[in-house]
Formats: structure tokens, sequence, C-alpha cells
């Protein structure tokens, strides 16, 4: 085990870039060295293992801290807040990631076929969990990294280990959250359509009982799934989309706290600094001043 990571961690730190890409596609390294304030950000579907130091993330009221030889699996792209624990240049946070594509786990799990793996409850999971990394699932993620120093071998052998790895993880301890990932008519696809079409429409107001049609869900089962999966109301959610939006505008517009909040859907400018506060401790007019570059 130790030996995975010391190997893992090697592989990371040769071929960590700034934009954490590799040449292998959907497959990500990074190297944090240092501990910047928690930052909101979109989840992505991904699998995330952290091969040297921990990190933190929120969503909604729940929190998750993960650490090395541990990884995170994400199946709804929704918005966290997180940040890198304790990392420095002499101790920097590596991870590996992989973009999980919902094709890409159909396919695993149908040639796989449904005895092969254990029948799914009917109630979505919640689309983030944290687990111990296995052996297996470590080995598959040195291979896979050691194909980045094979260029002559990387494009037949990639796909065969990116497919072990899809096994591993639908075959795990989190299967039940990856599973749903690959599935057209599980609860959680029924939830990330809801979330895709509000992050799409997050400016406008809506009826969480049109929302639930959209989703073919009843709204007590639409209220019930979205809750389990994302820790969050609809209505809460959508405000995490436009105060994160928010904060990226003023980012780049300073001088505009009153038009930003109305182009993020607020109509009231006074809701919007309350809001924008409690989200993110300080008022808008101050955050955008310790934004703004300079």
């Amino acid at each position: 085990m130790h030996d995975r990571l010391d190997e893992l961690r090697r592989l990371i730190e040769r071929h960590a870039r700034p934009d954490t890409t590799t040449a292998i596609e959907d497959v990500l390294v990074s190297r944090v060295d240092r501990s910047d304030p928690p930052s909101a950000s979109m989840s992505g579907t991904v699998l995330a293992l952290i091969a040297q130091g921990e990190k933190r993330l929120a969503l909604g009221e729940r929190v998750y801290d993960y650490r090395a030889g541990q990884y995170l699996v994400a199946s709804v792209d929704l918005p966290v807040t997180g940040h890198f624990v304790g990392a420095t240049p002499q101790r920097p946070a590596l991870g590996f990631g992989l973009v999980l594509r919902p094709a890409a786990v159909a396919e695993v799990l149908l040639q796989a076929g449904p005895a092969a793996l254990p029948r799914d409850g009917a109630a979505a999971p919640s689309a983030l969990a944290v687990s111990d990394a296995p052996a297996e699932l470590l080995d598959t993620v040195v291979r896979l990294l050691r194909l980045l120093d094979q260029p002559r071998d990387r494009a037949v052998l990639a796909p065969l280990v990116l497919r072990e790895l899809l096994w591993r993880l639908v075959s795990g301890e989190q299967g039940a959250v990856v599973r749903q990932l690959g599935l057209a008519d599980s609860s959680l696809s029924h939830v990330a359509r809801a979330v895709g079409w509000i992050r799409d429409h997050y400016r406008e107001s809506f009826r969480v009982e049109d929302v639930a049609r959209l989703a073919g869900m009843s709204v007590s089962a639409f209220h019930r799934n979205f809750l389990a999966v994302t820790a969050m109301s609809p209505i809460q959610f959508q405000k995490q989309i436009r105060l994160q939006e928010a904060r990226l505008l003023l980012a780049a517009h300073p001088g505009d706290v009153t038009g930003v909040g109305y182009r993020v859907g607020y109509d009231s400018p006074s809701q919007f600094s309350r809001e924008y506060r409690r989200q993110f401790g300080v008022p808008p007019s101050r955050d955008a001043a310790l934004l703004a570059p300079g």
C-alpha cells in the first residue's frame, strides 16, 4: 500500500502541470503548494484520489474530509466550497483525478451484466462520497499514470486500464454512487436533469412543481431525492449557483455590486447583500475590493 502511494506521488510530481491535464484524455493530476482560503467551484463528475495531503469540501451543510490514500467520488456537477489543508512547497498536496463519463460507466455496467453487481435501492445516494482506496484501485491508478511515460503503449493500453479503473469503482465501496451515474433511469439521473436545468436557468424564478415534472418525479419524491443527492433544496441550490456566479462577476466588475446582483437574478440589492454576506462572510462591496486585482 505504502509502496503504491510512494510511486503515485512520484508520478504525479513528474507529470503535474498548471492546467492539471495529461496526455490521457479525462485523466488529471495536480500539485498544490499552498493552502489558499476555501473557494467556490463546481465539482464536476469525478473520481478524486489524494496521494499526499488533505482536502476539505463542503456541500451545503455537509463537510467531506479526505486525505492521502482516500478518494472522493462526485456523481453530479454540484456547487462546492473547498481547499487543500496544510499544503506547502516542501510538502505539496498531490492528487489524481478522473472525469466520470456516464456513457463510459454505462458501457462497463452493460459488459458486467446485472448478476455481477449488487442491486441498488430506489432512493438516490448522496452525489458525494469518500472511501479508503483499496490496493487494487491504487494499483490500477499507478499503472495508468505509468503510461504517461510510455507513449508507444499509451494509445492501446490506456483505454483498457481506464475501463479497469471504472470497474474498480462500480464494484467498490462507493459503487452505488458511480453506478447510478451510468443508469439512464436512475433516481440520480433524474435529479441530475433537474440540477442541469437549474444551473442553466439560475437567474429565473421557478416553481418546484415544474422542475419536478421536468425530472420525471412526483413533487414529494423530487424533494426527497434532490436533498439526498445535493444536501440542499432546489431553491437553496439555485441560491448557491447565483452567489458563486456573482462572486466571479464581482472579480471582473468590482464597482458594480448592484448590477451584478441583478445579473444573477436578485431583484433586491439588500437581499443580495444579505445572502452574499451569509455565504462568503463579507458583504459584496467589501469582497469586490478584496477580489480586485492589484
